[in-house]
């Protein structure tokens, strides 16, 4: 039997948006931490796919695929991967993404902000784009283990896109962390099913979330903004992302467009669901 679906009061729009402003005040002083989802980057009407329906349309496109893999990025992926090989996977998801992105204002905006954690929740590089004129951030993304030979989930840029040393990440006044990987700098991907079932093996240990990811998260809340998290891959992610850190979290969400699972999710976390259109949150942020 389905569990009932859970009731929510959403707050007035006046009250929300003052729990908002108190919020943004936090992430001034770098005691929220911004959990970006696609929302954000679509408001810059990106010619990329921006979500994961999106994306598996595109790699549908491009590959005939079996009925049960239409419509899910992931699975997708994984036929492709299985059916062809890797290589063609990362070619393909170079592909889809190989347009640069312009980031948004948001994007900008938080770039001039000595943020001790950025998380970006999907494969474009606009977040990277915004902080370029900075010297002092690094960025970690989340890797396939497929074919490498290593022991390792991640790895770490610099500012110029150079891979270092994990020992530098302490240094980084901002880290941009791309749990899925990105177009930028090197092509890292995770996306296959494949890649996924190594990851959720053991994230519940957190073995695939990087220490300073660990240590910056700690004692801090978690901002949602453009998230969705009618897909379990992604709510398993915001999850365990923002596990064993402050208690309090928020979500800025429309309220007519949340499934049964993400009103379950948004309760289950925790959340404290914020019914604010994501244009006027962001124009509360830029306001400061």
């Amino acid at each position: 039997m389905n569990a009932p679906v859970p009731h929510i009061e959403f707050a007035n729009p006046a009250d929300a948006e003052a729990i908002f402003r108190e919020v943004v005040g936090r992430l001034r002083d770098g005691s929220v931490i911004p959990y970006l989802g696609t929302g954000v980057t679509e408001l810059s009407a990106p010619s990329v796919p921006m979500n994961p329906e999106g994306l598996a349309a595109f790699l549908g496109s491009k590959v005939a695929l079996p009925r049960r893999a239409k419509g899910n990025a992931w699975a997708a992926a994984q036929h492709i991967e299985s059916t062809r090989h890797r290589a063609t996977v990362t070619a393909l998801m170079s592909e889809a993404f190989e347009t640069p992105v312009t980031p948004t204002s948001l994007h900008r905006h938080l770039a001039t902000l000595p943020l001790p954690l950025i998380v970006d929740s999907w494969y474009d590089g606009a977040m990277r784009t915004a902080l370029a004129g900075r010297d002092d951030w690094g960025e970690i993304q989340g890797i396939t283990r497929a074919g490498i030979g290593e022991d390792r989930w991640y790895r770490f840029y610099d500012a110029t896109g150079q891979e270092v040393d994990r020992a530098r990440a302490k240094d980084w006044t901002t880290i941009l962390y791309k749990p899925h990987g990105s177009v930028a700098p090197a092509k890292n991907f995770l996306i296959s099913d494949a890649d996924y079932v190594e990851v959720l093996t053991e994230i519940d240990i957190q073995t695939p979330i990087p220490d300073e990811v660990k240590a910056r998260r700690t004692g801090r809340s978690f901002l949602f903004l453009g998230c969705r998290f009618n897909d379990q891959l992604l709510r398993t992610y915001a999850r365990q992302v923002s596990k064993r850190s402050a208690d309090t979290h928020y979500a800025v969400v429309e309220p007519d467009a949340l499934s049964k699972n993400e009103l379950r999710f948004l309760v289950s976390q925790g959340l404290t669901p914020l019914a604010i259109p994501l244009p006027r949150a962001i124009e509360i942020v830029l306001a400061g």
